[in-house]
Protein backbone atom coordinates (compact mmCIF):
# COMPACT_ATOMS: atom_id res chain seq x y z
CA UNK A 1 0.00 0.00 0.00
CA UNK A 2 1.27 3.45 -0.92
CA UNK A 3 0.74 6.33 1.46
CA UNK A 4 0.07 9.81 0.09
CA UNK A 5 -0.04 13.08 1.94
CA UNK A 6 -2.85 15.50 1.21
CA UNK A 7 -2.76 19.22 1.94
CA UNK A 8 -5.79 21.25 2.96
CA UNK A 9 -6.23 23.96 0.32
CA UNK A 10 -8.64 26.89 0.51
CA UNK A 11 -10.36 26.85 -2.89
CA UNK A 12 -13.86 28.37 -2.70
CA UNK A 13 -13.97 31.75 -0.97
CA UNK A 14 -16.95 32.70 1.20
CA UNK A 15 -18.51 35.05 -1.41
CA UNK A 16 -18.40 32.23 -4.00
CA UNK A 17 -20.11 29.83 -1.60
CA UNK A 18 -22.77 32.37 -0.68
CA UNK A 19 -23.40 33.04 -4.39
CA UNK A 20 -23.70 29.29 -5.03
CA UNK A 21 -26.31 28.62 -2.35
CA UNK A 22 -28.33 31.76 -3.14
CA UNK A 23 -28.35 30.55 -6.74
CA UNK A 24 -29.56 27.10 -5.66
CA UNK A 25 -32.47 28.58 -3.71
CA UNK A 26 -33.33 31.01 -6.50
CA UNK A 27 -33.38 28.34 -9.23
CA UNK A 28 -35.58 26.02 -7.15
CA UNK A 29 -37.99 28.86 -6.28
CA UNK A 30 -38.10 30.30 -9.79
CA UNK A 31 -38.67 26.90 -11.38
CA UNK A 32 -41.45 25.93 -8.96
CA UNK A 33 -43.30 29.25 -9.18
CA UNK A 34 -42.63 29.51 -12.91
CA UNK A 35 -44.36 26.21 -13.66
CA UNK A 36 -47.36 27.31 -11.61
CA UNK A 37 -47.53 30.63 -13.48
CA UNK A 38 -47.23 28.83 -16.82
CA UNK A 39 -50.02 26.37 -16.02
CA UNK A 40 -51.96 27.50 -12.93
CA UNK A 41 -54.20 24.89 -11.31
CA UNK A 42 -57.92 25.59 -11.18
CA UNK A 43 -58.73 26.04 -7.50
CA UNK A 44 -62.42 26.58 -6.80
CA UNK A 45 -63.21 28.39 -3.57
CA UNK A 46 -66.19 30.12 -2.03
CA UNK A 47 -63.96 32.42 0.03
CA UNK A 48 -63.76 36.18 -0.43
CA UNK A 49 -61.52 37.25 -3.32
CA UNK A 50 -59.22 39.08 -0.88
CA UNK A 51 -58.60 35.75 0.86
CA UNK A 52 -57.89 33.86 -2.35
CA UNK A 53 -55.01 35.86 -3.71
CA UNK A 54 -52.68 32.86 -3.83
CA UNK A 55 -51.77 33.30 -7.51
CA UNK A 56 -50.76 36.91 -6.92
CA UNK A 57 -48.55 35.69 -4.08
CA UNK A 58 -46.94 33.12 -6.37
CA UNK A 59 -46.20 35.81 -8.95
CA UNK A 60 -44.80 38.12 -6.27
CA UNK A 61 -42.45 35.38 -5.05
CA UNK A 62 -41.37 34.67 -8.63
CA UNK A 63 -40.66 38.31 -9.47
CA UNK A 64 -38.97 39.01 -6.12
CA UNK A 65 -36.73 35.97 -6.50
CA UNK A 66 -35.91 37.03 -10.06
CA UNK A 67 -34.47 40.30 -8.73
CA UNK A 68 -32.37 38.39 -6.19
CA UNK A 69 -31.15 36.05 -8.94
CA UNK A 70 -30.25 39.02 -11.15
CA UNK A 71 -28.27 40.94 -8.53
CA UNK A 72 -26.61 37.74 -7.33
CA UNK A 73 -25.41 37.17 -10.91
CA UNK A 74 -24.07 40.71 -11.12
CA UNK A 75 -22.15 40.14 -7.89
CA UNK A 76 -20.59 36.95 -9.30
CA UNK A 77 -19.43 38.86 -12.38
CA UNK A 78 -17.78 41.39 -10.08
CA UNK A 79 -16.14 38.63 -8.03
CA UNK A 80 -14.75 37.07 -11.21
CA UNK A 81 -12.39 40.07 -11.34
CA UNK A 82 -11.48 40.42 -7.65
CA UNK A 83 -11.66 36.84 -6.32
CA UNK A 84 -8.91 34.25 -6.09
CA UNK A 85 -7.55 32.23 -9.02
CA UNK A 86 -10.37 29.68 -8.79
CA UNK A 87 -13.08 32.35 -8.95
CA UNK A 88 -11.38 34.37 -11.70
CA UNK A 89 -12.98 34.60 -15.14
CA UNK A 90 -9.69 33.30 -16.56
CA UNK A 91 -10.35 29.91 -14.94
CA UNK A 92 -13.49 29.44 -17.06
CA UNK A 93 -12.11 29.88 -20.57
CA UNK A 94 -9.87 27.16 -22.11
CA UNK A 95 -7.11 29.44 -23.29
CA UNK A 96 -4.16 27.25 -22.32
CA UNK A 97 -3.03 23.94 -23.81
CA UNK A 98 -3.19 22.43 -20.33
CA UNK A 99 -6.92 23.25 -20.03
CA UNK A 100 -7.65 21.84 -23.49
CA UNK A 101 -5.80 18.64 -22.57
CA UNK A 102 -7.82 18.43 -19.37
CA UNK A 103 -11.03 18.50 -21.43
CA UNK A 104 -10.05 15.22 -23.11
CA UNK A 105 -9.17 13.66 -19.76
CA UNK A 106 -12.50 14.62 -18.18
CA UNK A 107 -14.49 13.35 -21.18
CA UNK A 108 -12.58 10.08 -21.01
CA UNK A 109 -13.22 9.60 -17.28
CA UNK A 110 -16.71 11.11 -16.89
CA UNK A 111 -18.35 10.19 -20.20
CA UNK A 112 -16.54 7.05 -21.34
CA UNK A 113 -15.86 5.87 -17.74
CA UNK A 114 -12.30 4.84 -18.63
CA UNK A 115 -9.14 5.01 -16.54
CA UNK A 116 -5.73 6.45 -17.35
CA UNK A 117 -3.07 3.87 -18.09
CA UNK A 118 -0.56 5.93 -16.13
CA UNK A 119 -1.55 8.20 -13.29
CA UNK A 120 -0.92 11.91 -13.69
CA UNK A 121 -1.96 13.91 -10.63
CA UNK A 122 -2.06 17.07 -12.74
CA UNK A 123 -5.20 15.75 -14.43
CA UNK A 124 -7.12 16.20 -11.17
CA UNK A 125 -8.09 19.86 -11.09
CA UNK A 126 -7.83 21.81 -7.87
CA UNK A 127 -10.75 24.07 -8.74
CA UNK A 128 -13.18 23.34 -11.58
CA UNK A 129 -12.03 20.97 -14.29
CA UNK A 130 -12.06 22.37 -17.82
CA UNK A 131 -15.35 20.76 -18.89
CA UNK A 132 -17.10 22.05 -15.76
CA UNK A 133 -15.65 25.52 -16.36
CA UNK A 134 -16.98 25.62 -19.94
CA UNK A 135 -20.37 24.33 -18.80
CA UNK A 136 -20.59 27.20 -16.30
CA UNK A 137 -19.97 29.66 -19.13
CA UNK A 138 -22.86 28.02 -20.98
CA UNK A 139 -24.98 28.22 -17.84
CA UNK A 140 -24.19 31.93 -17.55
CA UNK A 141 -25.41 32.45 -21.14
CA UNK A 142 -28.65 30.62 -20.29
CA UNK A 143 -29.00 32.79 -17.17
CA UNK A 144 -28.64 35.92 -19.30
CA UNK A 145 -31.37 34.61 -21.62
CA UNK A 146 -33.58 33.96 -18.59
CA UNK A 147 -33.04 37.46 -17.25
CA UNK A 148 -33.72 39.15 -20.59
CA UNK A 149 -36.84 37.14 -21.41
CA UNK A 150 -38.11 37.19 -17.82
CA UNK A 151 -37.81 40.94 -17.37
CA UNK A 152 -39.09 41.38 -20.91
CA UNK A 153 -42.32 39.62 -19.96
CA UNK A 154 -42.51 41.54 -16.68
CA UNK A 155 -41.84 44.98 -18.23
CA UNK A 156 -45.47 45.61 -19.25
CA UNK A 157 -46.77 45.34 -15.70
CA UNK A 158 -43.73 46.67 -13.86
CA UNK A 159 -43.61 50.06 -12.25
CA UNK A 160 -39.84 50.11 -11.74
CA UNK A 161 -37.29 51.42 -14.20
CA UNK A 162 -35.07 48.32 -14.12
CA UNK A 163 -37.67 45.98 -15.61
CA UNK A 164 -38.78 48.75 -17.98
CA UNK A 165 -35.32 48.65 -19.54
CA UNK A 166 -36.32 45.31 -21.09
CA UNK A 167 -39.49 46.63 -22.73
CA UNK A 168 -37.90 46.07 -26.17
CA UNK A 169 -37.75 42.28 -25.79
CA UNK A 170 -41.37 41.33 -26.56
CA UNK A 171 -41.68 43.60 -29.63
CA UNK A 172 -38.36 42.22 -30.92
CA UNK A 173 -39.77 38.69 -30.99
CA UNK A 174 -43.14 39.78 -32.38
CA UNK A 175 -45.13 39.02 -29.23
CA UNK A 176 -44.86 37.35 -25.88
CA UNK A 177 -45.54 33.79 -27.13
CA UNK A 178 -42.00 33.30 -28.45
CA UNK A 179 -40.50 35.04 -25.41
CA UNK A 180 -42.42 32.73 -23.06
CA UNK A 181 -41.32 29.70 -25.09
CA UNK A 182 -37.65 30.68 -24.87
CA UNK A 183 -38.03 31.37 -21.15
CA UNK A 184 -39.65 27.97 -20.65
CA UNK A 185 -36.97 26.09 -22.62
CA UNK A 186 -34.21 27.85 -20.69
CA UNK A 187 -35.86 26.71 -17.45
CA UNK A 188 -35.65 23.08 -18.55
CA UNK A 189 -31.99 23.60 -19.50
CA UNK A 190 -31.37 24.83 -15.95
CA UNK A 191 -33.06 21.71 -14.57
CA UNK A 192 -31.04 19.43 -16.87
CA UNK A 193 -27.80 21.15 -15.87
CA UNK A 194 -28.69 20.82 -12.18
CA UNK A 195 -29.28 17.08 -12.45
CA UNK A 196 -25.98 16.50 -14.25
CA UNK A 197 -24.14 18.85 -11.90
CA UNK A 198 -25.35 17.14 -8.72
CA UNK A 199 -24.54 13.69 -10.13
CA UNK A 200 -21.00 14.66 -11.17
CA UNK A 201 -20.25 16.39 -7.86
CA UNK A 202 -21.12 13.27 -5.90
CA UNK A 203 -19.37 11.07 -8.49
CA UNK A 204 -16.10 12.98 -8.20
CA UNK A 205 -16.42 13.14 -4.44
CA UNK A 206 -16.62 9.33 -4.39
CA UNK A 207 -13.98 8.82 -7.10
CA UNK A 208 -11.35 11.27 -5.87
CA UNK A 209 -12.23 11.60 -2.18
CA UNK A 210 -10.97 15.18 -1.93
CA UNK A 211 -13.97 16.84 -0.29
CA UNK A 212 -15.78 17.90 -3.46
CA UNK A 213 -19.14 18.20 -1.67
CA UNK A 214 -17.94 19.62 1.63
CA UNK A 215 -15.80 22.23 -0.15
CA UNK A 216 -18.91 24.18 -1.10
CA UNK A 217 -19.75 24.43 2.60
CA UNK A 218 -16.32 25.02 4.14
CA UNK A 219 -14.28 26.15 1.14
CA UNK A 220 -11.50 23.57 1.51
CA UNK A 221 -10.39 20.69 -0.70
CA UNK A 222 -7.67 18.13 -0.07
CA UNK A 223 -4.96 18.12 -2.71
CA UNK A 224 -2.16 15.58 -3.11
CA UNK A 225 1.16 17.07 -1.99
CA UNK A 226 2.83 15.70 -5.13
CA UNK A 227 0.32 17.64 -7.23
CA UNK A 228 1.15 20.88 -5.44
CA UNK A 229 4.91 20.37 -5.79
CA UNK A 230 4.82 19.43 -9.50
CA UNK A 231 3.01 22.59 -10.46
CA UNK A 232 4.52 24.86 -7.84
CA UNK A 233 1.18 25.40 -6.13
CA UNK A 234 2.38 25.14 -2.55
CA UNK A 235 1.45 28.77 -1.90
CA UNK A 236 -2.19 27.68 -2.08
CA UNK A 237 -1.90 25.71 1.15
CA UNK A 238 -3.47 27.66 3.98
CA UNK A 239 -2.56 27.10 7.57
CA UNK A 240 -5.54 25.74 9.45
CA UNK A 241 -6.21 24.47 12.97
CA UNK A 242 -5.44 20.80 13.36
CA UNK A 243 -2.99 18.61 11.45
CA UNK A 244 -1.82 19.95 8.12
CA UNK A 245 -1.41 16.59 6.49
CA UNK A 246 -3.93 13.83 6.18
CA UNK A 247 -2.25 10.50 5.34
CA UNK A 248 -4.50 8.51 3.05
CA UNK A 249 -3.88 4.89 2.21
CA UNK A 250 -4.29 4.28 -1.50
CA UNK A 251 -3.55 1.37 -3.74
CA UNK A 252 -0.56 1.68 -6.16
CA UNK A 253 -2.95 1.87 -9.12
CA UNK A 254 -5.10 4.68 -7.67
Amino acid sequence: MQSKNYKRVYVWELPVRIFHWINVLCIITLAATGFIIADPPAILSGAEASESYWFGTVRFIHFGTAYIFFFNMLFRIYWAFVGNRFASWKAYLPFSQKMRKNIMHVLKVDILLQHDKTEDVRNISVGHNSVAAISYVGLFVIAVVQVITGFGLYAEMSGWWLADLFGWVVPLFGGDFMVRTIHHIATWLFILFTLIHVYLVFYHDWLEGRGEVSSMFGGYKFVCEERLIKEDLEELVEEAPGPEETPVQTSPSS
